[in-house]
């Protein structure tokens, strides 16, 4: 049975569920009737439909299928962020090309997705998560997912990029930029990581709150955006400059007093594996004074305690603002624990960042 929660002051979320599957448009609606605090406004057959209810319905949160005849997916996910901007879920394959077409809607707005399920046996528990990311989505502010819509990357606009990136060891006198996320991060760091210029004295380290399969695409959709090498971490890794490496889905990721990448499944913390938290506590340890931690969007506080330890050692540390995040939590959290260097929009940590690490010379400077 569904969680019987009582329903919200200002009246249940609505809902609009879209779906090419006569079976999951059902078998979605029936549920989430069950819910008192979740109203289902209506249930789309395919992106066209889903675009004319969404006008006539004003729904809060969508539901959205990747895969769908006359308007797939993705073009109705466009579409929606380009004219009526609203927190969307989407309902995903676990294949590796649903994998990447689910980073992918990710990076263009999407605040969430729920795999789907294998057979009848784990419905319920697929359910019980659509339940739980569709109240969460309903936190979201619209205002923060205007403007997040890319352009499709083309093959031609990556072809030979990869042998153009160049790293090299990590030496004194560089960086290690730390970069923490949650809801709604691939979209930032989609904006953030491809603005960061190829010739920064910078490591990178790239921590996403995903599931283990999707942190691979993450990281293959960034790199194929991005003037740093990018992709997803392996033990025995070493920090190089110009190389970004990404926690991979399901393990906490580590560093030695080497700079080198240490993995491990232990128990999650804040209910999720990999954590900001993790990385910062260990990074603190060795590379405080040389470290520049970055928290974005992402509900809850992961990621305050590694920053107050590295501001306290001397690094420096930047928050989302409240006004492009698409969940202020994890970046509150930060500038509540007064750990904050500075906080600023999305769009204007880039150019900071290259200040910074160019100004660099053993202290950070506001």
């Amino acid at each position: 049975m569904a969680s019987k929660e009582t329903a919200d002051v200002n009246g249940p979320i609505r809902v609009l569920v879209v779906d090419d599957s006569a079976f999951m448009r059902f078998t979605i609606t029936r549920y989430l009737s069950e819910v008192p605090d979740i109203q289902v406004v209506g249930a789309a057959r395919d992106g066209e439909e889903a675009l004319d209810m969404i006008a006539r319905l004003n729904p809060q949160v969508i539901t959205l299928d990747v895969e769908m005849p006359r308007l797939d997916g993705l073009s109705t996910l466009q579409e929606i962020m380009r004219t009526q901007p609203r927190p969307v879920i989407m309902l995903s394959s676990l294949t590796k090309e649903g994998a990447q077409e689910t980073v992918r809607a990710l990076t263009l707005g999407a605040v969430d997705f729920v795999p789907k399920p294998d057979g009848k046996a784990n419905i319920q528990a697929v359910m019980d998560e659509v339940v739980q990311k569709i109240r969460r989505a309903a936190q979201v502010k619209a205002r923060a997912l205007v403007n997040t819509v890319g352009s499709p990357v083309r093959s031609e606009d990556i072809s030979g990029q990869a042998s153009s990136k160049v790293t090299r060891p990590w030496r004194e006198g560089d960086v290690l930029i730390v970069i923490g996320a949650s809801t709604g991060g691939p979209r930032a760091l989609s904006t953030l990581i491809p603005a960061l210029p190829h010739h920064l004295n910078a490591a990178l380290l790239i921590v996403q709150h995903m599931p283990a399969g999707f942190t691979r695409s993450l990281a293959q959709r960034l790199d194929s955006l991005s003037a740093f090498r990018i992709r997803e971490a392996v033990p025995g890794d070493r920090l190089e400059v110009g190389l970004g490496l990404v926690a991979p889905g399901g393990f906490h990721l580590t560093l030695d007093a080497q700079g080198t990448v240490q993995l491990n499944q232990n128990p999650p913390v804040h209910g999720v594996r990999p954590a900001v938290d993790v990385t910062l506590l260990s990074v603190a340890q060795y590379f405080a004074p040389r470290t520049l931690g970055v928290i974005l969007t992402g509900m809850g506080n992961d990621g305050a305690n590694g920053a107050v330890l590295i501001h306290a050692a001397g690094g420096y540390v930047i928050a989302e603002d409240e006004t492009t995040a698409v969940v202020w939590g994890m970046p509150r959290s930060v500038i509540e624990a007064r750990a904050a260097n500075a906080v600023l929009p999305l769009t204007a940590m880039a150019e900071k960042i290259e200040q910074l690490v160019h100004q660099f010379n053993g202290g950070w400077r506001d």
